[in-house]
């Protein structure tokens, strides 16, 4: 039985930190995943040589022993000893060292490989060392479950118009376009999760889950908090203190208002219902709250200035007449 470089598999350092060993595994994962290989016995083979690798080497504890034995494979080989090596000397000053331990995964996986793969698909060596060749086995201290593929973290950026309608998104993962569907009224920050879409599992385990972060880009005309919705409503002078009709923008459309005369700057108007979708409360939806901000003519005209002055003058007299 040859020894296995885990190392030189997944094309990795020693010294590789597990970050390295995750993204060296992922990458490779995704080039020999059978579903991008159907019918390539090959590249299934080297699928399951590379999550083999990265079983041992992302697992603290299988990692430590795994050093361990590759430090001291010449030192225990010995002639007619099964493979070469005396498994005998190296376990029992193993088990002195490290207390006796079991990885058997034997029943983890179906459809036990030929040749150089033993229980559920793990070569001769890995089961040697991992399984009960070793200690005994037994115990099943590992199941299907220790062996899933890994959760995987990502964001997207969708605009206030898209989270107010739902909007349906292409992410690409493994290589393969994704399609998901985003709800009217979702949030800022708000994390989907997509079930079996992280890194594959090995050997047939379930796969991880996608943990999909949700960012919603500013808005130049309205500011949300919560379900509820801010704008300003720009007005000028003459409706401010006339009075008239102002059209509103909404996202679900325009919206026409009557203002009473003499609306003061600041003043703060709510559009009920205008809001934002209440998430998973269809029909329901947050207020919208304008804030009048008055604009000032930016020129007058010598007759319009004329006028003004007139205004002034009636006020002046009319505030001297009350006091």
């Amino acid at each position: 039985m040859d020894y296995k470089d885990y190392y030189k598999i997944l094309g990795v350092d020693k010294g590789a930190s597990q970050e390295e060993i995750k993204k060296a595994y992922r990458k490779l994962a995704v080039k020999y995943h059978p579903d991008k290989n159907k019918g390539d016995t090959a590249a299934e083979e080297k699928f399951k040589e590379i999550s083999e690798a990265n079983n041992v080497l992302s697992d603290p504890q299988k990692r430590r022993e795994y050093d361990e034995l590759g430090s001291n494979w010449k030192r225990y080989q010995r002639p007619g000893s099964p493979g070469g090596f005396d498994w005998t000397e190296f376990s029992r000053q193993h088990r002195g060292a490290q207390g006796q331990r079991s990885y058997d995964f034997s029943d983890v996986f179906e459809g036990a490989g030929s040749g150089k793969r033993g229980g559920g698909g793990f070569s001769d060596f890995f089961q040697t060392f991992f399984g009960g060749g070793m200690f005994g086995g037994g115990g099943g201290e590992r199941r299907a479950e220790h062996n899933a593929g890994a959760h995987l973290k990502a964001e997207i950026q969708i605009s206030l118009e898209h989270a107010y309608q739902g909007t349906a998104q292409i992410v690409t993962l493994h290589d393969q376009p994704v399609r998901i569907r985003l709800k009217p009224g979702i949030e800022h920050g708000q994390t989907l999760k997509l079930k079996g879409k992280g890194e594959p599992g090995v050997y047939g385990a379930p796969a991880g889950d996608l943990y999909l972060k949700v960012l919603i880009a500013d808005d130049p005309h309205f500011t949300r908090k919560g379900d509820d919705l801010y704008a300003p409503l720009p007005l000028d002078l003459y409706t401010a203190l006339l009075g008239g009709k102002v059209t509103v923008n909404t996202l679900s459309g325009p919206v026409a208002m009557q203002l009473p005369e003499l609306t003061p700057n600041g003043k703060v108007l709510r559009l009920k219902e205008k809001g934002m979708p209440r998430y998973n409360q269809e029909g329901q939806f947050g207020d919208l709250y304008v804030t009048v901000q008055v604009e000032l003519p930016k020129r007058l005209s010598p007759e319009e200035k004329e006028l003004f002055q007139k205004l002034r003058a009636l006020n002046e007299q009319e505030y001297a007449g009350t006091h």
